[in-house]
């Protein structure tokens, strides 16, 4: 069984074809089996897509679970020793039966600290994420997983930018860019793109135009507030494309935006982006089935500001002995005030706190919510000695460890492990499949992937010109006004919904004595957050956003696994008279 889609399957199906095999279908799925009979646990290697894959091994008697290599679609699983369980939604596991739901408290504290929950964990104790590019055997009398493949960062410092070589590696990544695109645009459905006028989607939208006669259908969203409003600027790209472009606004009711989202997603999560990703997605649903994204381009290439910032105080840290920096620094870092209200670079807590720890701590405090602080803040007493000695960056200092490479290297491939595939390709995936919209990711190619992984950094990040390569790329196709554009991305207003659309129903749900998360939470600290917020004593929009979605989730949650009136384990949303979910699977050992 297999969910996703394989983009290389007829020049495989070919291929099988050549060496003896006999395919009945065109169905990229049965391509899978004769793969797997071929090369067995290497199969995976010769895929070019986006998948969760299981194959049961009727000889040996094996069960082989597989995920992609970046994470695009996910797979939940779950072993009692008894059985092994499986799906593409956490719901769907949680159907099949007999799983305990209960709430992993060190699941908790990665929620707290990042805003969703990282794999291979879940929020439930006995049940597991497989991470990307590994796969699981599971037999009779064991289960094993390990990793089939990895990002290839190269270790080398090529020194200084040299001109030629710019040109080279643009060249390669340019044509590269232009075939993974290619591969995506073959479907027998209506196919469209989102576009918001920044480099990445302009890059994809421009490698369409330039793969097919036909206008693309592109889609944009759009905010009132002008500081995240893309519209401008994605329309005037569809101009110079002459694509067929549509926009549409983000719904003004935040409310009704937030509880459609934790009933869509399988876990509490906090990324308020995914609002407007939901919209994206509708508006895009009601003309095509499948949609191109931008998505990978940012943790690939260094496009996030915060990369320039980790640079330069990593360089401030090699000028001052580590005993200095720790007893200078961290004492200023907390004696200086949190000072929202002050002009950007005038909040100088955090840089100062960052200055007192190593390279990758730091960085994971600048990716996390509160700096990584909200366990300690936000949990009661008791809920707190569940997590005492668990360190929620202990995962992201492993991963920086294991890459051997220049420091830009080592941190993108921390978040490409982590935030990428946790944050952003959930968002995307759960936030499409809702409204049945397929959306595919070429930046993601895992040729564009490698080929990146093994450029010179300055070809990523160069002073101030950050995804120097796909900027290159663009300003071919679309010139340098496009090509030098400035992230701005989904910056949700979610400070200001809180003093607004969103004011009543955190008052409602956060404070309200009965609250879900009132057995974790503490509603002194809430309730304090929340006055502090609305009176612009600090903005707290973002912390408030993560309490919302856990308590709007763990209301979801409740409700499922809540008794019917004949004392059996309630069904979940979508299962059929028999309680199974389209998309799970059991695999029990049965006698031979």
């Amino acid at each position: 069984v297999f969910n996703g889609e394989i983009y290389n399957h007829r020049e495989l199906a070919e291929r099988l074809r050549d060496h003896g095999h006999v395919l009945r279908t065109r169905c990229d799925a049965e391509v899978l089996a004769h793969l797997y009979e071929d090369h067995g646990d290497s199969f995976a290697e010769h895929l070019n897509g986006m998948f969760a894959i299981a194959i049961w091994d009727s000889r040996s008697r094996r069960l082989v679970l597989v995920r992609d290599r970046l994470g695009v679609k996910p797979l939940y699983w779950t072993d009692d020793g008894r059985r092994v369980a499986f799906a593409s939604e956490l719901k769907a596991v949680l159907a099949c039966g007999d799983i305990e739901q209960k709430i992993d408290p060190l699941a908790l504290a990665d929620y707290l600290t990042f805003g969703h929950v990282p794999a291979p964990k879940t929020i439930f104790s006995g049940i597991r994420k497989l991470e990307p590019g590994c796969f699981a055997v599971c037999t009779a009398s064991s289960t094993s997983v390990r990793r089939w493949w990895d990002i290839p960062f190269d270790d080398t410092d090529f020194g200084t930018p040299d001109e030629q070589a710019r040109r080279q590696w643009t060249d390669e990544f340019a044509s590269l860019l232009e075939d993974a695109v290619a591969i995506r645009l073959m479907s027998d459905v209506p196919l469209g793109a989102f576009l918001s006028g920044g480099v990445d989607s302009s890059a994809v939208v421009a490698a369409m135009r330039r793969c097919s006669g036909d206008p693309p259908l592109t889609h944009t969203v759009g905010f009132d507030e002008p500081y995240c409003d893309e519209r401008e600027a994605a329309r005037e790209v569809a101009n110079r494309l002459d694509t067929d472009h549509r926009e549409v606004m983000v719904c003004s009711d935040a409310a009704a935006a937030a509880e459609r989202l934790a009933r869509h997603f399988d876990e509490p999560f906090a990324d308020s982006c995914a609002v407007p990703m939901l919209r994206l997605s509708e508006i895009t649903r009601q003309r095509v089935t499948v949609a191109l994204s931008g998505d990978g381009g940012d943790e690939m290439l260094a496009g996030y500001r915060r990369y320039r910032f980790d640079l330069a105080e990593a360089s401030a840290r090699a000028m001052c002995p580590s005993w200095l920096r720790q007893s200078m620094a961290g004492v200023a870092g907390r004696l200086y005030p949190k000072a929202d209200w002050l002009p950007r670079p005038l909040r100088a807590k955090a840089t100062l706190c960052n200055l007192a720890c190593d390279d990758i701590t730091a960085h994971l405090r600048s990716t996390s919510l509160a700096a990584g602080m909200l366990p300690d803040l936000l949990l009661r007493p008791e809920a707190r000695s569940r997590v005492v000695g668990y360190d929620p960056f202990a995962r992201g200092r492993d991963l920086f460890a294991r890459c051997s490479s220049p420091l830009l290297n080592r941190l993108l491939y921390v978040d490409m492990k982590t935030l990428m595939v946790d944050d952003i390709l959930t968002k995307v995936d759960r936030a499409s499949m809702a409204v049945g919209l397929e959306v595919r990711t070429p930046l993601l190619d895992y040729r564009l992937v490698e080929l990146s992984a093994q450029m010179p950094t300055w070809l990523k990040l160069d002073g101030r010109r950050d995804k120097v390569v796909l900027r290159d790329t663009v300003q071919r196709w679309l010139g340098p006004h496009v090509a030098g554009r400035r992230k701005k991305g989904f910056d949700v207003p979610v400070n200001e919904w809180f003093r607004g659309p969103l004011r009543a129903m955190a008052d409602d749900l956060l404070t309200f004595r009965e609250a879900v998360c009132s057995e974790w939470i503490d509603q002194a600290v809430v309730r304090d957050l929340i006055h502090r917020h609305q009176n612009g004593i600090s903005a707290n929009g973002h912390i408030l956003w993560t309490l919302l979605s856990l308590e709007l989730w763990a209301r979801q949650y409740a409700q499922r696994s809540r008794p019917t009136e004949s004392g059996q384990d309630g069904r979940v949303p979508g299962a059929n008279a028999s309680g199974r979910i389209r998309g799970a699977g059991v695999c029990e050992e049965v006698p031979a």
